[in-house]
């Protein structure tokens, strides 16, 4: 009930934001379902609810003050009993004149009026109101004793509680039936609120982050000019690690083709293979929802359906590994893709023997040129696949490109033509902290393996287990850039040097190497 109040509160400032303004019609439709929300209930429930609402419903407290007269009082002897008792208790003494007339409580008699003996003649007296007295009890110098009120006052007081929360109940009963009775216009108000949430803030993104308004038609075009991934762009800004590098994405036919392109994109890990599948499957999604898209520019033929076959998981609970949930979604792509699909497969066959593998992703992609005929991103690790190239008329080699610089590697994010001859796995491994030991030993392999020296059962490889042989090398110093520091050092001759001159030294090649 407390959302619904806020709601309907949200829902009267938005009509007033927008006041006369002209709207197009799906936005001037979604106004009126919320101009027409119900403004009886929206009052009642500013009127009855509290400020602040608890979780639940049985712990009371969330009718407002003043709401409901016997609410209030109900709460008022719950929580001010001892202020209600000495109300009385004044009226008591200003109707009787007796200064020392008290009212107290005991376990016995509950609450009962004590005056002192002196006075008994007042309380008992059969003249006017003071008749309404009844003794209960004689001490050796007081009596005590009740009235009717109070009587009704102590009864109220040990009910107060339980009558408190069920007058809340009730009330929370009345409001429930209300607001049922107004599901349809408030569902529907919900619906138009969400339309105009949705649309202003696509609106705000489209300003604030430079996205272009696409062009969607029925043709089979995909052509994307300086592409953006949106989420990975926004998370790159506020880590202050760089801007986002856009590229390019075309997939539409060429020339008299009537069917879309495939990319085959090759490069290394951590180059941004993965997230330039992802951007342009958003863009595509974004645009087709009526959105502005992150691009320079972008001309798309509607997508009827989007398939992608990204990341590694399993299903062990029905015995499907990783692999073979790979190739239950590729399975569902290759039989379901049609013409106007957009097809986004990032590494298939990796979870498999290298020659199996390869000759999945091989025969997927010549399934999906000749006959899925879909506009499609094919990322994969399998250089030999780039061959196809000169097969497959429509099929073109993408890459992403990279920088090599004193050994290591340097990700561009640029996607450009031609195809890559390496994964660069092993830098990529040296940059998660792989033991050094263990690069050194996995570029020795990666040459042997490259330069055809070793037979089918890599015997070569194997002998001695060389990684852990007696005769591997500790791991050796990562080299020292030549800066002037070896050459400082070659001049130095320890044994003509006084301690105070070999001192010295030692400070002024600290210096150096700390430059």
């Amino acid at each position: 009930l407390g959302a619904l109040r806020a709601g309907f509160d949200a829902a009267g400032t938005i009509a007033e934001l927008f006041g006369a303004t002209a709207l197009p019609q799906e936005l001037a439709a979604a106004l009126a379902a919320i101009e027409a929300l119900s403004r009886p209930l929206a009052e009642h429930l500013t009127q009855a609810l509290s400020d602040e609402l608890p979780l639940l419903k049985r712990d009371g407290g969330f009718v407002r003050s003043g709401y409901h007269v016997e609410l209030d009082e109900m709460r008022a002897l719950r929580d001010e009993s001892r202020k209600v008792i000495a109300g009385l208790e004044r009226s008591l003494i200003d109707e009787t004149g007796i200064r020392s007339l008290k009212i107290r409580h005991n376990n016995v008699l509950g609450y009962y009026i004590e005056v002192t003996a002196n006075h008994h003649a007042i309380m008992t007296s059969s003249d006017g109101a003071k008749a309404r007295f009844i003794h209960r009890q004689t001490m050796a110098n007081a009596m005590r004793f009740t009235t009717t009120e109070l009587a009704e006052l102590e009864s109220k007081i040990a009910n107060a509680a339980d009558r408190a929360l069920a007058i809340e109940l009730a009330a929370f009963d009345r409001l429930t039936a209300e607001a049922v009775g107004q599901a349809d216009k408030i569902r529907g108000g919900a619906e138009a609120l969400a339309v105009l949430d949705v649309s202003a803030a696509l609106a705000l993104l489209s300003e604030s982050e430079a996205w272009c308004r696409p062009v969607v038609d029925a043709s089979l075009a995909f052509a994307i000019s300086g592409g953006r991934h949106p989420v990975v762009e926004q998370s790159l800004r506020r880590s202050g690690e760089g801007s986002f590098v856009a590229n390019d994405c075309d997939l539409s036919p060429e020339g008299d083709a009537k069917n879309g392109a495939i990319w085959l994109l090759t490069g290394p890990n951590m180059g941004g293979k993965s997230t330039f599948l992802r951007q342009n499957a958003l863009i595509a999604i974004l645009a087709q929802t009526g959105s502005f898209v992150p691009a320079a520019s972008a001309h798309i033929g509607v997508v009827d359906r989007l398939f992608s076959r990204v990341g590694a998981s399993d299903d062990l609970a029905r015995g499907r590994s990783t692999f073979m949930v790979e190739m239950v979604e590729t399975a569902a792509i290759l039989n379901q893709a049609g013409e106007r699909a957009l097809v986004i497969l990032d590494e298939i066959g990796r979870g498999t023997a290298t020659f199996d593998g390869l000759s999945i992703a091989w025969a997927a992609v010549e399934y999906l040129h000749e006959k899925n005929r879909c506009r499609a991103i094919f990322a994969t690790h399998f250089h030999e696949m780039t061959a196809l190239a000169t097969k497959l008329a429509r099929l073109h080699n993408v890459t992403m490109r990279v920088k090599e610089w004193e050994g290591d590697v340097v990700f561009l994010h640029e996607v450009g033509k031609g195809a890559a001859d390496r994964s660069y796995g092993v830098q990529v491994a040296r940059l998660a902290g792989l033991p050094e030991a263990v690069v050194g030993r996995a570029r020795e392999v990666l040459h042997q393996l490259e330069a055809g020296e070793v037979s089918g059962k890599a015997n070569r490889l194997v002998d001695d287990l060389p990684l852990f042989s007696v005769a591997v090398k500790r791991e050796a110093p990562k080299p020292v850039k030549s800066d002037g520091l070896s050459a400082a050092l070659g001049e130095i001759n320890p044994d003509e040097m006084t301690p105070r001159e070999a001192l010295e030294a030692l400070y002024r090649l600290k210096g150096m190497a700390g430059k």
